[in-house]
């Protein structure tokens, strides 16, 4: 029992894990997993970004992103681009956690 309670628990967390927005961003565009540009208004934005604190505030895949001090401890490299017409990804950064979320559903992808 205790067995199949330890196993259920950490495919629990490796799960939440998985998914979770934990960002690292790169010096260079081919060290990125995606290109991102900072947009200027929300409406704008394929994804409203909201930067949390700490690892256990981190979304998945819904807009909450924690930068990470070191890149092994990232899912996802990102690059912040010059133009917009060179990224992946158009962000806007919010003020508030509930303001996060994807505007643009065909760009998720980028981000599992």
């Amino acid at each position: 029992m205790k067995f199949i309670l330890l196993t259920s628990l950490l495919t629990i967390l490796f799960t939440l894990n998985t998914f979770s927005q934990k960002v690292f961003s790169v010096q260079y565009s081919h060290q990125a997993d995606v290109k991102v540009f900072v947009v200027d208004h929300n409406h704008q934005a394929d994804l409203s970004v909201y930067k949390v604190d700490y690892q256990h505030q981190a979304g998945k895949n819904d807009g909450n992103w924690l930068f990470t001090e070191y890149n092994h401890q990232a899912d996802k490299t990102i690059y912040f681009v010059e133009y917009s017409h060179q990224a992946d990804v158009k962000i806007y950064f919010v003020d508030y956690r509930h303001q996060a979320g994807w505007r643009n559903n065909e760009k998720k992808h980028f981000f599992y």
